[in-house]
């Protein structure tokens, strides 16, 4: 097993279940995600939104049984499941928190310990493995997500520290600000619409599958519009962690350029995803929490934005 080799528990994310026979023609009609692309090899990323396009939560998604389990911020679960419920009762959905029904762990060049669970999954990203009620789920290139129901979960736990290292949290998300992978945090909930995090570039939206809420501003920017604010990547030498939702400026503008998605602490740095104005991180000249604060520099993301390949979806 490589030295980098790890697991952590995500205790960070609840875990949304909407089961019924009506379950994925509902969701069809609220989420950015095609679920029609979902199988039990494929799962997706997605996003709920406002009417005027704006991010209520992000997730994962898979099926699962009679219906389909969304992995999102715990802290959104609640309010995320209340509003849905709103729009459900008409439809032979069930909506429900499951998160105390699932363990879930994140794997970081594992593929030989989940292999020992019978578990072969494939490299490519959001591909999923089933065995024995266990899924597996390729979350990023190197790093997958393990689901187990909470009654399997001591003895898998056990079985994955026999193999791995365990790890803090922290080094799970610094993978995925690595992966440039943002999510809607409590404190960024409707503050952005799915391009501002590059969700489309991620598989999180498709151009293809017709209405859901929010629908008519995410295609209108995708088709029409020019995107002034994005995901970037950056790093910067700080003591403290910045929270999500944490603004960001440049000396040659009067307010504020951005906010922090998701950030984590590398070996000697911080490590973050951050929207920004495209026009100011041009510049290469931003800072945190004042104009004056501590200087971050922008690294490239491990994949490229393509408007044409994105409304393929």
């Amino acid at each position: 097993m490589a030295d980098s080799a790890f697991f952590c528990p995500l205790s960070h994310e609840g875990v949304l279940a909407v089961r019924g026979a009506d379950a994925a023609k509902f969701l069809q009609g609220q989420l950015t995600c095609n679920l029609n692309y979902l199988s039990d090899t494929q799962a997706s990323l997605g996003a709920r939104c406002t009417q005027k396009g704006r991010m209520q939560s992000s997730f994962r998604i898979l099926l699962q049984g009679d219906g389909v389990l969304l992995a999102m911020a715990i802290e959104l679960l609640e309010p995320q499941l209340a509003d849905l419920k709103k729009y459900a009762v008409f439809s032979k959905s069930k909506l429900t928190d499951e998160s105390a029904a699932w363990a879930r762990f994140g794997l970081v060049d594992a593929d030989q310990a989940l292999a020992s669970l019978g578990l072969e999954l494939p490299a490519e990203t959001d591909s999923v493995a089933r065995t024995d009620a266990l899924i597996a789920i390729r979350v990023s290139p190197g790093r997958a997500e393990l689901w187990v129901p909470a009654e399997q979960a001591d003895t898998v736990r056990g079985q994955l520290a026999a193999q791995l290292k365990e790890a803090d949290l922290n080094d799970w998300l610094l993978g995925q600000v690595r992966a440039g992978i943002g999510q809607v945090m409590p404190q960024t909930r409707e503050l952005f619409i799915p391009q501002m995090l590059n969700l489309q570039a991620v598989g999180g939206v498709s151009f293809k599958k017709g209405c859901y809420t929010g629908q008519e501003i995410v295609a209108r920017m995708q088709y029409l519009g020019k995107l002034k604010r994005r995901l970037y990547r950056l790093s910067l030498d700080a003591p403290q962690m910045p929270e999500p939702g944490t603004p960001l400026f440049s000396p040659s503008h009067n307010s504020s350029i951005g906010e922090v998605v998701l950030a984590a602490k590398a070996d000697q740095t911080i490590e973050l995803l951050a929207v920004l104005q495209a026009e100011a991180a041009d510049s290469g000249d931003v800072h945190l929490g004042t104009p004056e604060g501590p200087s971050l520099q922008l690294h490239d993301l491990p994949y490229t934005l393509d408007r044409d390949r994105e409304i393929q979806r």
